[in-house]
């Protein structure tokens, strides 16, 4: 086997999804924090940093099992995942790729400028992903997950979920 590079984990991570918003990769969302490879006596092992979106995320149960099943069909045998919380994770380390599928698939991405300029008593400028309008009302500020609130667009009158700037 020739030499591992932390560029070739990177490319295979590319492919590990989000279980929760299947468009997106975890380098889309951001969470990969590191990837180290090292060769001990012929062997190499991969040590892996990722920060979940939020305290207690469940998906960072099922993306680590994706982390696990990308390298192993690549023969990485010598794996270590582990979290780093600190840094607490922002919707700022999402890529601008990963914004742009999240609105392709009918979820209104962060907009930190919206979220930047708030007042006390002002809401958020949410996008409609379907219309483009901002002709938006506040559903619930939670949807399926923490992570998301719930909309919906006064002009096109369709639901759609925001990934919420934190």
């Amino acid at each position: 086997m020739s030499t591992l590079t932390t560029e070739q984990v990177y490319n295979w991570l590319a492919d590990v999804k989000d279980p929760e918003v299947p468009v997106l990769s975890i380098l889309d969302l951001g969470i990969v924090r590191d990837v180290a490879v090292s060769e001990t006596d012929g062997q190499t092992s991969v040590t892996i940093k990722i920060t979940p979106t939020y305290s207690g995320c469940p998906a960072m149960d099922v993306i680590a099992i994706g982390i696990r099943m990308a390298m192993a069909g690549h023969g990485i045998q010598h794996l270590t995942i582990a979290p780093q919380l600190s840094p607490a994770w922002t919707t700022d380390w999402m890529t601008e790729d990963g914004k742009r599928k999240l609105k392709e698939y009918g979820i209104a991405p962060p907009n930190r400028k919206a979220f930047a300029a708030l007042g006390l008593f002002e809401s958020d400028d949410v996008e409609c992903p379907r219309c483009n309008s901002h002709n938006t009302a506040l559903v619930s500020q939670y949807g399926p997950t923490s992570c998301k609130a719930l909309y919906k667009c006064e002009d096109c009158k369709e639901p759609f979920e925001h990934f919420k700037c934190h």
